[in-house]
């Protein structure tokens, strides 16, 4: 399977510039689900920039209806 890397740049909205995984989603998740973590694109500006990407952060975003 190709990756799709230009395209899924232009909707990433991972605000960690040094990141290897920009970009290349396949990779981004399964290093973030490795430790209980959701990638960027799960969670709205504000709350992605918070670099809090833990699950629990994520149900709280949800119960606040947020997400």
């Amino acid at each position: 399977m190709e990756c799709k890397k230009d395209q899924n740049l232009q909707r990433c909205n991972c605000t960690y510039d040094p990141c290897p995984r920009k970009g290349i989603c396949c990779e981004c998740l399964q290093y973030h689900l490795k430790s209980r973590e959701l990638p960027a694109c799960c969670f709205p500006a504000d709350a992605e920039r918070t670099y809090d990407r833990s699950f629990e952060h994520f149900a709280r975003l949800v119960s606040q209806k947020k997400v």
